[in-house]
């Protein structure tokens, strides 16, 4: 009688611990760090470096595309989706009119209110730009340009600052010369902090377009 009374109290203990470990659990976050927009989820919080996290509940999201691409959204627009600069330039990424156009989007009021237009438009972009500089890429990637290990992720960053054809100036000038943009941001310094990145899943694609 006692070991049987032993053997059910045991296989109690051992459900209520197995079960345990299936409770749902909340997870908490900052509206800061995470943006929705349908069914789809905006990480608003980049970092290159992983110390930036050691204090934080967010992931580090490392050279993985989702970094490469929240890391130059903070350092365009803080990650914020209805920014405007001085210049006009619009949006998470930083768009101008006449390259929305290139991506197919002619409204800008529609854009910089839409979360979901813009992710794609940055997506299609570097579909673009990659078509464009595919030549470049094979070329120079895994060289040494002006001190910078060139890689894919880096020249497409630098392109998304200062176009493709600066990026070409600053390969025919062996990076000798330097371009920036209206703020004095250098392509070359693109091409540095960006560098290293996961973009090979972006296809080259000289006639990629926004589908809405």
């Amino acid at each position: 009688m006692i070991k049987k009374w032993s053997f059910y109290t045991s296989l109690t203990i051992i459900i209520a611990f197995l079960s345990s470990g299936f409770k749902a659990f909340d997870i908490e976050t900052n509206q800061w760090f995470l943006v929705k927009d349908s069914d789809a989820t905006h990480y608003l919080f980049p970092s290159q470096k992983q110390n930036d996290y050691t204090n934080l509940s967010v992931p580090y999201t490392g050279k993985f595309f989702i970094g490469y691409k929240e890391a130059i959204a903070f350092k365009e627009s803080q990650g914020k989706y209805k920014k405007v600069n001085s210049l006009g330039y619009m949006g998470k990424y930083q768009f101008g009119k006449e390259t929305l156009k290139t991506v197919g989007i002619h409204d800008s009021g529609q854009f910089l209110n839409s979360p979901r237009m813009q992710e794609k438009a940055f997506v299609a972009l570097l579909s673009k730009n990659k078509s464009e500089l595919k030549d470049i890429i094979e070329k120079y990637e895994g060289q040494i340009v002006a001190g910078i290990r060139v890689t894919e992720s880096g020249i497409l960053a630098a392109a998304h600052l200062g176009g493709v054809g600066s990026v070409k100036k600053f390969f025919r000038n062996k990076g000798n010369r330097y371009y920036r943009d209206a703020y004095g941001t250098s392509i070359r310094s693109y091409m540095r902090d960006f560098g290293g990145y996961e973009t090979s899943g972006i296809l080259a694609d000289a006639n990629a377009k926004v589908i809405k």
